[in-house]
């Protein structure tokens, strides 16, 4: 890896940086350019993402300007909602097309959800350098074809060679978020933010910020089972259960609810065990962070991605994994049965801690910027 002091001449480079949908790939996508513009800093960034999605708004609030187009994604529930998207992909293009125009990029970067694949596309197709990030176990239909002509690869894991040219590969890791890499806090300081007692052994569980149906049902079902083992729960429930939570926790000590969690660096600090789906930024979090966890795969995920990320913590035994059509028999027992078991979540500890990877964005800033050079 070249050091930020050799990068600091680079540029000053036009880069796209398209997709979005998710957390997962929008706070990828802005440490990467961020890390990019700390080594390259007269570079020129601009965001390409769907109309209506999240990344219309954490973009411009970490500092960059963004497009939006008008792109879905192929809808499994419903399939007569999907009898425009032939009409959806070709007007993309054309705005596409125009955003080019005008922006004018030398790279473009790709990171996922489906407005990444017409402007990946449209950039191959006139010969501009493109760089793709994926960040599953378990490569999308969309960013296998997208790979091939790719200049590089970066991927969270070993073993994607069945999904992309090996040659053009880089095991990157994901990047993560800012304020989880580079603020820790004690677990102390943490467990007084949420009001709990110190010497207890403290449960975290995270479903997303919508909440995790079976999750929440199962914690709603055994809630008073925490209390009676001495155990701590924070509960992360998303909006839609939030006062079916908050009415089922009332009047019970050592538990905190809360329909969204902002400071996760305070969460995990306070965790002694993790319930948590396995989408790709949680994996990489809980590998940085180093807890015990019991993944609860979100089961339609495309691809089932998530569970292919669980897996390959699980394979390594250094996570535990309950389905999701299980969770109401059996996670709380999972969850409690290993907060309880010391020798266990240490177990899992050392086996998860070699899998951080802290430095993810530098080393994707870094393989771009030299290959742009070239």
């Amino acid at each position: 890896m070249q050091s930020q002091g050799n990068n600091k001449g680079l540029g000053p480079h036009r880069i796209i940086i398209a997709g979005g949908g998710t957390g997962g790939h929008i706070f990828p996508a802005i440490a990467i350019a961020n890390a990019i513009k700390a080594l390259a800093p007269a570079s020129k960034f601009l965001f390409v993402g769907a109309k209506g999605k999240m990344e219309m708004e954490k973009v411009p609030q970490a500092g960059y300007e963004i497009k939006g187009i008008d792109i879905s994604g192929f809808n499994r529930s419903s399939l007569i909602k999907n009898l425009g998207l032939p009409f959806k992909l070709l007007k993309s293009f054309f705005q596409v097309r125009r955003i080019f125009s005008s922006f004018q990029p030398d790279a473009v970067i790709g990171v996922g959800g489906y407005s990444s694949f017409p402007v990946l596309r449209f950039a191959q197709s006139r010969g501009i350098k493109t760089f793709l990030h994926e960040s599953n176990s378990f490569a999308g239909k969309a960013n296998i074809l997208l790979g091939k002509r790719a200049s590089l690869v970066f991927v969270a894991s070993e073993g994607m060679e069945k999904f992309f040219p090996a040659e053009k590969i880089v095991v990157s890791g994901n990047p993560v978020r800012q304020q989880i890499k580079n603020h820790p806090v004690s677990r102390d300081a943490a467990i007084s933010e949420y009001g709990l007692d110190a010497a207890k052994t403290t449960i975290l569980s995270i479903g997303g910020s919508l909440g995790a149906k079976n999750i929440n049902e199962a914690l709603f079902e055994g809630l008073e089972q925490f209390s009676q083992n001495g155990i701590q729960l924070i509960w992360q429930t998303g909006k839609p259960f939030l006062e079916k939570a908050r009415k089922a926790a009332a009047g019970l000590k050592g538990v905190f609810v809360s329909d969204f969690i902002s400071r996760m660096e305070c969460a995990y600090a306070a965790a002694d065990v993790v319930i948590s789906r396995s989408g790709a930024m949680a994996t990489a979090e809980l590998c940085l962070v180093k807890k015990p966890v019991v993944f609860v795969p979100y089961p339609f995920a495309a691809e089932d991605h998530q569970t292919a990320n669980a897996m390959r913590l699980v394979n390594k035994e250094a996570a535990l994994i309950i389905k999701d059509g299980e969770a109401r028999d059996k996670l709380i027992s999972t969850a409690i049965g290993l907060a309880k078991d010391e020798r266990k979540r240490n177990k899992l500890v050392s086996n998860i801690s070699p899998l951080g990877i802290p430095d993810a964005d530098e080393i994707i800033a870094n393989r771009i910027l030299n290959n742009l050079k070239n």
